[in-house]
């Protein structure tokens, strides 16, 4: 087991409570809300406590905290209990510097738009404009704003329903799907960090099929005791649907790739751990079923 440190929330200063919190759920992603208050001056601001929470209705939540040294509230907040209408724009790295500077405290009426360099463009069904530069923006009505607490810090939910979608065309598939290479998003980390969603850090897990696998639990305990399989790997074998027979176990042996490994293999030791060592390769290449008749020989 690995040792661990427990900590109360309360016996943190709040700096030291934000840091643990922001640092341990990352990545997350960014809501860049361009925003308007009643007499027409616009505000851009991005927020990383944010995420997309139901499809029908479509709503996504945002909040904008009370800022912890002052507790005073943010101009979108402020905004939107005024004019309760935004636009989430999506942030990818081709406008993550400019994202950031958006951020800085400018006085209240100053666009960052205009500091950012970043063009507005009219939205249809709402007042406040969205960044022309982003790959999907979202026209949005508040529907809601849930205040958590009223010390610096609190967060405030801004909960708001999708009345428009635009997608930039270059961000699609052939099938007219969005291509997460093509939308190149970044997301916020703790501190200073963030990261950047390209070919490098995505991967594809298959969702589990409408037949249900057997689970970790069903497989042999020789299997899932192993100290060479990973939790992963695992997970991976527990979407099989059932265990292959001693028959289809027994035909491993006359495959020629294993007859020329296990020909080195003088105990039985060594040969089950050259079986495992195959299984794992099979694993990675996505043959589960060459995988589990592997690791059953090994038993």
């Amino acid at each position: 087991m690995n040792d661990l440190k427990t900590i109360d929330p309360k016996s943190l200063s709040l700096p030291e409570l934000h840091a643990y919190l922001i640092s341990a759920v990352a990545p997350r992603p960014i809501a860049f809300a361009s925003t308007m208050n009643d007499s027409g001056s616009v505000n851009l601001s991005p927020f990383s406590f944010f995420n997309v929470f139901s499809s029908n209705p479509p709503i996504m939540i945002f909040s904008a905290s009370r800022r912890g040294r002052d507790n005073t509230t943010k101009d979108t907040l402020e905004n939107v209990q005024k004019r309760p209408e935004v636009v989430i724009n999506v942030v990818n790295y081709a406008i993550v510097e400019q994202m950031s500077l958006a951020s800085a405290e400018y006085p209240q009426g100053v666009n960052e738009f205009t500091k950012s360099g970043l063009t507005e463009v009219p939205s249809l069904k709402v007042a406040p404009p969205r960044v022309a530069e982003s790959p999907v923006s979202f026209e949005c009505k508040v529907n809601k704003i849930i205040p958590l607490g009223n010390k610096g810090g609190a967060g405030n939910l801004i909960i708001c329903e999708v009345l428009l979608m635009h997608i930039n065309t270059n961000c699609l598939d052939d099938a007219g799907k969005i291509n997460p290479e093509k939308m190149d998003v970044v997301a916020r980390m703790g501190g200073n960090w963030y990261c950047r969603a390209n070919m490098q850090s995505m991967f594809e897990i298959a969702k589990p099929s409408s037949k249900v696998g057997m689970g970790i639990d069903g497989l042999p305990h020789h299997i899932r005791d192993s100290e060479l399989l990973s939790g992963n790997e695992l997970g991976k074998l527990g979407h099989i649907e059932k265990l292959p027979s001693p028959e289809e176990v027994q035909l491993v042996y006359d495959m020629l790739e294993v007859k020329s490994l296990l020909k080195y293999e003088k105990d039985k030791k060594s040969r089950n751990t050259t079986l495992i060592r195959m299984a794992k390769e099979k694993l990675a290449a996505e043959n589960l079923e060459l995988a589990i008749r592997l690791l059953m020989a090994a038993g």
